[in-house]
Parts: structure tokens; sequence; C-alpha cells
């Protein structure tokens, strides 16, 4: 049985930051960041990225506190933080420009480069994504604030739980969720220092910069499901475009990968090809 939580022969590493990112890289064409969310890693886009690498040069990157790349040193998990590593981990590769697809968290992140580092990127795509003050947190992040609970769960977290919070984040016809799925976030939820590292992103006080988010000057497309609230990208980013997605979950690249990949492919194509005169 492979693990989850060793290397992979496609693995990649970057020092960034003082931390040791971890990444994959695979396609050729016009370069394209993707960002997992809050509990995830890379592999969020496994799926999809059959589909992108077709069109795209996909970095994926395990964001600092998940995956293999594991907790930050200094245990800054604010957003900003976040936004201001990814720029400095593509710069690491010697990429100056690109564009950008994030979901939930990683949407949250993008949207914070896209106001922080407008001139590096080509496009915009958020999947789902969070940064208004009044988006719920999901039930299994409330409970990482429970100071009773919030020690407990530093040292050990359930794999029922994470199966139960997998299970809540996806659409009511999802069947994606199986023991491999589960199997791979539990194993990557247990490596060392990872369980800490989520519950002090859940407990971090986060800047409220949704008032900038019209500022954003990218071109932007928001991908959203029709059961996810508090979003209002569309409407606040000038020029924006917005796709509904009529039952899948939070975890849309990883439900409706086809969808997801045919609608951000159609979105960056005229953005990104290089004009021939």
């Amino acid at each position: 049985m492979s693990s989850w939580s060793e290397p992979q022969p496609d693995s990649r590493f970057v020092a960034v930051d003082g931390l040791r990112i971890h990444y994959k890289r695979s396609g050729q064409g016009p370069a394209l960041v993707l960002l997992h969310g809050s509990g995830s890693s890379l592999q969020h886009f496994d799926r999809a990225t059959g589909l992108l690498s077709e069109s795209f040069d996909l970095i994926r990157p395990d964001l600092p506190g998940f995956g293999l790349t594991g907790p930050r040193g200094d245990r800054d998990y604010r957003i900003p933080t976040y936004a201001a590593t990814v720029a400095a981990f593509v710069a690491a590769l010697g990429v100056e420009h690109y564009a950008v697809a994030g979901n939930s968290l990683g949407g949250n992140i993008a949207w914070n480069l896209a106001l922080d580092h407008p001139e590096r990127l080509t496009g915009l795509v958020l999947v789902n994504a969070t940064g208004y003050p009044e988006k719920q947190m999901p039930a299994g992040m409330r409970l990482t604030r429970h100071p009773l609970l919030r020690p407990v769960l530093r040292r050990v977290m359930p794999r029922g739980a994470i199966e139960r919070n997998l299970r809540a984040t996806v659409g009511p016809h999802s069947t994606i969720v199986d023991d491999a799925m589960v199997d791979r976030a539990y194993e990557l939820m247990s490596r060392p220092g990872n369980r800490s590292a989520f519950v002090d992103l859940c407990n971090t006080d986060q800047p409220d910069r949704s008032a900038q988010i019209p500022r954003i000057g990218v071109p932007t497309l928001a991908l959203r499901s029709a059961g996810v609230d508090g979003q209002h990208f569309a409407r606040d980013i000038p020029g924006a475009r917005e796709l509904v997605h009529p039952h899948g979950g939070h975890l849309l690249p990883e439900e409706e990968p086809q969808w997801v990949a045919d609608a951000i492919t159609k979105f960056l194509a005229p953005l990104t090809d290089t004009p021939t005169h």
C-alpha cells in the first residue's frame, strides 16, 4: 500500500520562507497555480490535473500546514502571509506570470494574491472561495475553537471525524468520499505537526480584507456550488463572471473535475494565449 505521507515519484520540493514546500508540476502551456483548501492537500486536484495539463503548465503546492509541506515554524497562518508565501514559492520556480485557481481557503489566498501581486497574475479562478465575514465556518473547524477540545485535537483527530467532515462538505449526490480519500486525508493530517497547524489556522484571527475585493483588477471567474453561501465575488469584482453548479458541494474540483476543468480552460484560454503576429 502506498503511503500518502511519503513523497511520490513525481514529488518535488523547494525551500521558501523557511519551509520545504512540496509540490507537483505537470503539463505544458501557460502557468496555472492550483491552491487546495483547508484540511486538504495538492491531491485535491488529482482528478482535474489530467484534464488541465493538456493546456497548462500546472503547479500544485501543498500549502503550509498541510500535506508534505507541514507546519510553519512561526505558526503564522494569516491569509496575507499565505499569499506572500505562494508568491515567493512561484517566484522560486522562476515563473513570472501565472493564473491562479483556488478552492475554499485556496480561493481566499488566491484573491489576496490578486490584491497584493496583481502584476504577476494573468487570471483568477475562485472555486467556492472564502473571505467574506458572513461565510460560515464548517462544523469540523468550529470544534477546534472549543477550549477543552483544542488540546485534544492537537494530539488526535479520529479517522471517523475526518470522514464525517468530508461527507458534510460534498454535494448530496456525490459518491467521491471513499476509503482511499478518507485514508489520504487521515494520513496527511496525522503527519507530525499537521494537526496542530490545522488547529492554529482555525484559531487565527484573520484580517477582514473583504472591503478591498472591489479593487481586484485581474480577470476573474467565480465557480460556485448552488448550496454554498456567503460569496459575493461575482458582485464585487469588476467584470467578474460566475458559473454555478446546481448540486455540487464544497469540493467542486474533486466532485466535478470535468466541469471545473472545462470552465477554467475556456475562461483562461483567451487571457493566456500568446498573440501571433
